[in-house]
């Protein structure tokens, strides 16, 4: 699978610490770039054929329909495509025209995950978006309009703006959209940005975990009521609406990653990743270089990551992999520390997999991190 990393965005959020510029100024530099990135990089993919591609970002709906296709023709000329391919677009409620979807139609991209967040106006100011309440409903109406059917909505929970009621209420808007996939993450308070500031400044409360784990509950209840899988700890979906290319990420399959700060896997033990600045990312491929940077996994690094990605799943770990590609002291060490979490019923065995049971899922990278191996 393929993840273009598509760096610009017309305002900072105050949650975000992505790499992103809000200046186009250099777009059409970066682009020749990752273009140039492809060409040098194709031959570290081997899937055959291709079963995603994935535009994120950033706020890759800030770029022309135009600019998407040449890089999907690019793809096509050194990859062949599956023929019930995913391709999606990252895209921003206020970024929806008519117009844009118009064009849009008319490429292969067939899906979209659309940055809702809420469709409430006190969250979206607390978070600094760039679109309205109105902008939030109407974008996924009119995209629907222009037949995407496949659609996923980003939802945020636990904003000191947001109570219970407002948030029931934003999940039963999303159903009463009919749509079939909803990504919904706890709002945090990350280094370096301004929320962080605000907090630290008392000007806004910090998030209340307290709340923000009633909502994700009630999330997770109402969801399964409405027919969504709970396929991972932020993710729901309608049978057949599973987002293919993150199911991918969480089964350890490689992926080829372009554009500056994005990653890279093998699917075995070496990750890349290109550096995080437009600058030095256009200039050096501009040079012919590659700004890379290398990481070797050692065992006990993939045996952490596997864990800890494979738990935040509703499938699980699969045990049978975790015996045959780890050692036999490390697999001590597994044994040591899975007793007793078992005992406390924060972990289950369910076939050959290791779970999560749901009620704990709000804990599960803390339920992982004590398997970990340091």
């Amino acid at each position: 699978m393929i993840y273009f990393h598509i760096p610009f965005c017309k305002q900072k959020c105050s949650y975000c610490n992505f790499h992103f510029s809000t200046s186009l100024t250099h777009k059409d530099a970066l682009l020749q770039a990752i273009h140039t990135e492809l060409d040098l990089r194709h031959t570290e993919l081997d899937e055959k054929p291709i079963q995603s591609i994935y535009f994120g970002g950033g706020t890759p709906s800030l770029l022309e329909v135009d600019e998407l296709s040449k890089l999907l023709e690019q793809t096509q000329r050194y990859f062949d495509w599956d023929k019930s391919i995913e391709i999606t677009l990252e895209a921003n409620p206020d970024d929806l025209s008519a117009p844009f979807l118009k064009a849009l139609a008319k490429t292969p991209i067939n899906r979209l995950s659309i940055g809702t967040q809420s469709f409430f106006t006190d969250d979206l100011v607390l978070m600094n978006r760039a679109h309205t309440a109105g902008e939030a409903l109407d974008s996924i109406k009119r995209s629907q309009d222009y037949g995407f059917e496949n659609l996923s909505i980003d939802l945020i929970y636990g904003a000191m703006t947001s109570s219970m009621e407002i948030w029931e209420s934003n999940l039963k808007t999303a159903r009463s959209l009919e749509v079939p996939h909803i990504s919904a993450y706890a709002l945090t308070v990350e280094p370096k940005t301004v929320l962080s500031h605000w907090v630290q400044e008392k000007i806004v409360p910090a998030p209340s975990q307290a709340l923000q784990n009633d909502q994700f509950h009630y999330m997770a209840q109402y969801l399964k009521r409405e027919g969504l899988s709970h396929y991972e700890i932020s993710n729901f979906a309608l049978p057949g609406y599973e987002s293919r290319h993150n199911s991918a990420y969480w089964n350890y399959s490689p992926y080829l990653g372009l554009g500056p700060s994005a990653h890279s896997y093998d699917g075995k033990s070496r990750r890349c990743w290109s550096v995080a600045n437009n600058t030095q990312y256009i200039k050096s491929l501009a040079q012919g270089s590659l700004p890379l940077e290398i990481e070797l996994l050692e065992e006990k690094d993939r045996y952490n990551e596997m864990l800890m990605i494979g738990l935040r799943t509703k499938k699980g770990v699969d045990l049978s992999r975790l015996k045959t590609e780890f050692s036999s002291e490390l697999l001590a060490h597994f044994g040591n520390e899975l007793t007793p979490k078992i005992d406390n019923g924060y972990l289950e065995i369910q076939g050959d997999y290791l779970v999560i049971p749901s009620e704990h899922w709000f804990m599960a990278d803390g339920i992982a991190s004590d398997l970990f191996k340091v």
